[in-house]
């Protein structure tokens, strides 16, 4: 028996949509590179870098001038894992870190690597930067997050995503009036704007986490039962529950599980999602 093939599948904002064209619509679609296949990929703005199994980096979508492999004009910053400790700094001081992305609890930028003192002694796995949030994952399949959460992004309670819930439940007519107590209330619900310092976050059921990647407001993390969840900004169908929605809470894609489809990788690009599975 053969043993089942892995492919590079992926939603949200295409290549196509970039170069102005039609896109293939919600997805996922499948990413094809030749008969060689694709063994990584390396999404920017509006192009994708795809490494083959010859080892030939290829460039999809639309590149624009003066682009490099990397986003042009985007600050660069990096984390390490590694051992029992995290480090984070900003190395080209372009983009202040005024959303506390950097983890130490403070609203600054940071040019040289600093310990993540709230995640010292904890033996980290993996760990990704997106547009303005974090995320790492522990030896223990943990997931910590930080940074801002405008959109849902670090799956905690968003007052954007509640307000324009409101919005779309008054205009379809479905909203009723609370009383003047219980509306204070809601107003003063605790919704987190700016996560300074790592949270623990906690999956449905408990799941463990064996990866996770940031896009530019969406998080995508891969459970180590080979199951996807994603959350934050849904514009652009990047979540991959078939919608433009947004949300604050983390959702697992149906669509996969549906096909049977195992998740080994997932990537995220400022708009887009790309998953490795297996297919059946």
């Amino acid at each position: 028996m053969a043993a089942p093939a892995a492919v590079w599948l992926a939603f949200g904002f295409s290549p196509e949509e970039a170069a102005g064209e039609p896109g293939p619509g919600p997805g996922p679609w499948r990413l094809d590179a030749g008969p060689e296949g694709i063994s990584r990929v390396w999404p920017a703005w509006s192009y994708v870098v795809v490494e083959t199994a010859v080892a030939v980096p290829q460039l999809l979508g639309l590149c624009q001038p003066g682009a490099g492999l990397v986003a042009a004009g985007r600050a660069w910053w990096g984390l390490w894992a590694g051992g029992s400790g995290l480090c984070v700094c900003l190395s080209v001081p372009l983009c202040p870190c005024r959303h506390g992305q950097l983890g130490h609890g403070l609203l600054e930028s940071e040019l040289q690597p600093r310990l993540v003192e709230a995640l010292a002694g904890v033996p980290m796995r993996a760990v990704a930067a997106g547009g303005w949030h974090s995320a790492s994952v522990s030896e223990a399949g943990d997931l910590y997050v930080w940074g801002w959460n405008e959109s849902g992004q670090l799956a905690l309670p968003s007052k954007a995503l509640a307000e324009e819930r409101a919005r779309d439940d008054a205009g379809a007519g479905s909203a009723e009036l609370m009383p003047g107590r219980e509306q204070q209330a809601a107003e003063e619900a605790a919704f987190i704007s700016i996560q300074a310092f790592p949270a623990l976050l906690d999956l449905p059921q408990d799941l463990e986490v064996s990866a996770v990647s940031c896009g530019s407001r969406h998080t995508a993390v891969v459970t180590r039962g080979g199951e996807l969840y994603t959350w934050g900004w849904g514009k652009y169908g990047q979540l991959g529950h078939g919608n433009n929605v947004s949300s604050d809470q983390a959702r697992r894609v149906e669509h996969l599980v549906a096909k049977g489809l195992r998740v080994e990788e997932v990537v995220c690009g400022p708009w887009t999602t790309y998953v490795r599975v297996q297919e059946p």
